[in-house]
């Protein structure tokens, strides 16, 4: 997993609530066991048409829009347990999304994958849709370390909660076996030290 670094970018607003994740990833392409690929059909049954077009519609296909922030409405990643939506978020190029609650197993997914779930109040992300459509090029800066999400275009800023270990792994570039590996000597000395005899 790569290290988390400091996010500074612009976002893509989807203020649709209780987007789920058979939408994020629809089950169809569930198929594979690598995690390559699936960025490719991330939203796919909004992002295209049933013959196979692009729906101008959607903001993904709207170039006003980019960067590796999704701003999305409240209860995010509700729905199935599939890790597979993680996975097509972090494919596709998102290292962040924000919304004001995220359906738990989602949550978990994204801190295992190198994907960081912020947690806003109602009004706070509020305020960023609102900023983003008077202004698509608003940049905004995500701080790991600091634990601090801020627009840089306005005054817009807040903290946010992140468990200590996930965070250290993400920091780190550490899923669960690399954080294990990386304990194999303080383990060793444990072992050594309570040996039953």
């Amino acid at each position: 997993m790569e290290k988390f670094k400091n996010i500074n970018s612009t976002a893509v607003p989807m203020p649709m609530e209780n987007i789920d994740t058979d939408q994020i990833i629809p089950a169809r392409f569930l198929k594979a066991t690598t995690r390559d690929g699936f960025g490719e059909n991330l939203f796919v049954d909004w992002r295209k048409e049933s013959d196979g077009t692009e729906n101008e519609n959607f903001v993904l296909n709207n170039d006003l829009y980019r960067g590796e922030i999704l701003i999305a409405g409240r209860n995010f990643g509700c729905g199935s347990s599939r890790e597979h939506a993680a996975w097509a978020l972090y494919d596709y190029g998102f290292r962040v999304v924000v919304s004001s609650f995220f359906a738990d197993i989602f949550k978990g997914n994204a801190l295992n994958n190198g994907l960081l779930p912020i947690t806003v109040s109602p009004e706070f992300l509020n305020q960023i849709f609102e900023l983003i459509e008077s202004n698509p090029t608003a940049n905004f800066a995500v701080d790991l370390e600091k634990q601090t999400f801020i627009c840089q275009t306005a005054a817009l800023e807040t903290s946010f909660e992140v468990n200590a270990y996930k965070k250290h792994c993400l920091l780190n570039g550490l899923d669960d076996t690399d954080f294990l590996v990386s304990q194999k000597s303080e383990i060793e000395v444990f072992e050594k030290e309570h040996v039953i005899a």
